[in-house]
């Protein structure tokens, strides 16, 4: 007998499983599938900023920048362990945009949120500020501002743990291979990637949020032809050891006109990107060119007194984001508000597909895709997420140190970057992992970074990580930290206790 779902949710990066989540606190049955793992693609391979974006300014996107700066406002309090604020160092580049035009971006981009709880723009003199230490002596004047950093794979991992807390069914490695309308319902074939086997259920509704594969999906998959179509831009990021001391982030002007961030990364290392260039091959297996990783380096060279270069790279990643095609000539001017492309037949059986977008107003484009399917759910439950904490998120006053120090004294042989660490990636969760530990060695297995059997368990059973590379690269950046042999080590436990379930 073929399961039946209300809303068949086809992708699981950021928008995907944003809308599972409300949907399924809405009180619709949701199916959630993907092909990959959580986050695998796109989702995981952002700037990794919750930020209203300062740029799109200068291409009029004021309802955009609005809309993301009330966002930045409100993600912070809902998930204050894997988001929280960063000040950022604009230098003044003679020859660039002129400093009448920085401020009044910057005071635009200070009064355009409603509600602010982060430190407005200021003007600092770089030679004189420690803030300057690190760029080359012709800077010598500049700005700053305030944003946010999140950890993105994680923002995705949460929102599907809180869809499947309130009924939604989520399964990695899973996809769809073909739907159609059938009778009173789409009717979609379902293949496990791991073992083979297909199933088939049905839908009232079915989301495209596949991404760089949602033309695709939408022609191929479903079988409906639409106008709206997608612009794939490759954006490329390179890490290298710390350039600088300190917590700020660096945002730098470009003689392209083009900006470039330098941001500090998992303790002993800089994040330096991104790029925009245009993709027209398989957005799956995508890595950073020659080009890409010079045109950065060259970046912060032009920038930063301490130069680098290619072979300073200690990792890169690279990922392609779906932009709605608004026929921009330039790659960097492609909008980045999204779009969302209804098909019914007759009134019924909707397909809703997801076109651009950014992390940061994710929450809001549920919502809205919700919305645009309430017709079709006669009496669902009103908007909800503006309020509800992430997996994690419910800390007193979204008070993180206060959340920390408690932790510590509950758990005081944990060693400090370690309890850090953890308090960051599962908020208030990170009870359910040292649970009634009282050493380190109660947390079994000791594999680099601090990373530890218990833990390994709890991304297991709780956030779906199969292999090492899932719960090294998504659910953490341990891989920066983590040797082969204990790489090798950390996916033969694993199997271990894939065949102990079997």
């Amino acid at each position: 007998m073929q399961t039946a779902y209300d809303l068949l949710v086809i992708g699981g990066g950021i928008n995907g499983a944003g809308i599972a989540r409300d949907a399924a606190g809405r009180g619709l049955k949701v199916l959630l599938c993907e092909r990959g793992d959580l986050a695998e693609f796109t989702s995981s391979s952002s700037t990794k900023l919750i930020h209203g974006g300062l740029r799109y300014l200068e291409y009029y996107e004021f309802r955009l920048v609005r809309e993301a700066l009330a966002e930045r406002e409100r993600l912070l309090r809902l998930a204050p362990h894997i988001i929280w604020p960063l000040r950022f160092v604009l230098p003044r580049d003679e020859g660039l945009r002129p400093a009448w035009m920085l401020r009044i971006g910057l005071f635009l981009y200070d009064h355009l949120a409603r509600l602010r709880t982060l430190p407005g723009s200021a003007s600092v003199r770089l030679r004189t500020s420690p803030l300057g230490k690190p760029l080359q002596e012709r800077l010598n004047k500049g700005f700053v501002y305030s944003d946010c950093w999140v950890e993105d794979s994680r923002l995705v991992v949460l929102n599907a743990m809180d869809a499947q807390l309130r009924g939604a069914e989520i399964r990695t490695r899973t996809g769809v291979a073909s739907a159609r309308r059938e009778g009173d319902a789409w009717v979609a074939e379902l293949h496990d990637e791991r073992s083979g086997a297909a199933e088939t259920v049905r839908a009232k509704a079915v989301v495209n949020a596949a991404g760089p594969w949602v033309s695709e999906t939408l022609g191929e998959t479903l079988g409906i032809n639409s106008r709206a179509a997608v612009r794939l831009i490759k954006g490329s990021h390179i890490v290298v050891r710390r350039l600088f001391e300190g917590e700020q982030a660096y945002i730098l002007q470009q003689p392209d006109q083009r900006i470039v961030f330098a941001i500090p990364y998992e303790r002993d290392f800089t994040l330096i990107g991104t790029t925009d260039v245009p993709y027209e091959r398989e957005p799956g297996a995508v890595t950073i060119s020659p080009e890409e990783t010079a045109y950065l380096c060259d970046c912060i060279n032009r920038s930063f007194a301490k130069s680098i270069g290619p072979e300073d790279v200690v990792w890169s990643y690279s990922g392609v984001r779906p932009l709605y095609d608004d026929a921009a000539a330039n790659a960097s001017a492609v909008t980045r508000d999204y779009v969302l492309d209804v098909s019914d037949q007759n009134g019924s059986l909707p397909v809703l597909s997801v076109f651009g977008g950014k992390i940061t107003t994710y929450r809001r484009l549920a919502e809205h895709a919700i919305e645009k399917l309430e017709d079709y759910f006669p009496g669902l439950k009103p908007a909800w997420t503006g309020a509800a904490a992430l997996p994690g998120g419910d800390m007193p006053g979204a008070d993180f140190d206060a959340f920390l120090d408690a932790l510590k004294a509950e758990a005081p042989f944990l060693p400090a970057e370690t309890a850090r660490r953890l308090s960051r990636a599962y908020g208030t969760r990170t009870r359910d992992i040292v649970r009634n530990a009282r050493s380190l060695a109660d947390l079994g297995e000791a594999f680099d970074g601090g990373l530890t059997a218990r833990e390994v368990d709890y991304l297991r059973d709780q956030e779906w990580a199969i292999t090492a590379h899932d719960i090294l690269w998504r659910r953490s950046k341990l891989g920066l930290h983590t040797s082969a042999e204990s790489e090798t080590r950390l996916q033969a436990y694993i199997e271990g206790k894939a065949a102990q379930a079997a």
